[in-house]
């Protein structure tokens, strides 16, 4: 074989091979039996409620981020600095979510389009709102958060399943707790400036 020849077949592999099709491998209803010694019935319910809560929490992520490039007002950068934090913490419970889903066999939620058809949070407008809005906006996501996440912590404990018991209970729920009473604690009437 000639030397150019050996180039030629070379680069070949070298070249990505892109715009590749095929059919999923797994479908994202069907969870696929693990061995972690969970009944199947049980990792196919928790997978779907962290589906919900996994939507919901990407949602109110972006919420965060969202007041947190748009805030404004007197307290604009303590607010900036505090939405940005809490958007971190948010993401960093969105990735123990989508992994949770996946080791229960399940698939979890990825695509922006899928969180907006599945989020139970209202969309917020594209404009800019004022701050006590912006905060009662977190709030009720929080909440919505919260109670499904409780019920869901529930329903786990129930069916043995104490790795998603422990997710929403010790991550989830402490998180979101924490940054609600951070967030509230801004929509208190107190003066600025003098006290009675």
């Amino acid at each position: 074989m000639s030397k150019s020849r050996n180039t030629g077949a070379a680069l070949d592999r070298a070249r990505p091979l892109g715009r590749q099709k095929a059919h999923e491998i797994q479908a994202f209803s069907q969870v696929i039996r693990m061995p972690i010694a969970l009944a199947e019935s049980a990792a196919r319910q928790s997978a779907t409620n962290l589906n919900q809560v996994l939507a919901d929490t990407i949602t109110l992520r972006d919420l965060y981020k969202k007041h947190h490039w748009q805030v404004a007002g007197p307290t604009f950068y303590q607010l900036h600095l505090l939405f940005d934090k809490h958007y971190e913490e948010q993401n960093e419970l969105v990735d123990a979510l989508a992994e949770r889903i996946q080791s229960l066999g399940g698939i979890s939620l990825a695509m922006a389009a899928d969180v907006a058809e599945t989020t139970l949070i209202p969309r917020p407008p594209k404009g800019r709102e004022e701050v006590p809005v912006q905060i009662s906006r977190l709030l009720y996501a929080h909440e919505v958060v919260l109670k499904e996440a409780r019920t869901m912590a529930r329903q786990a404990a129930e069916a043995g399943d104490d790795g998603t018991n422990d997710l929403l209970v010790s991550d989830l729920i402490r998180t979101n707790e924490k940054q609600v009473w951070f967030v509230s604690e801004h929509l208190v009437d107190v003066p600025l400036v003098k006290a009675d």
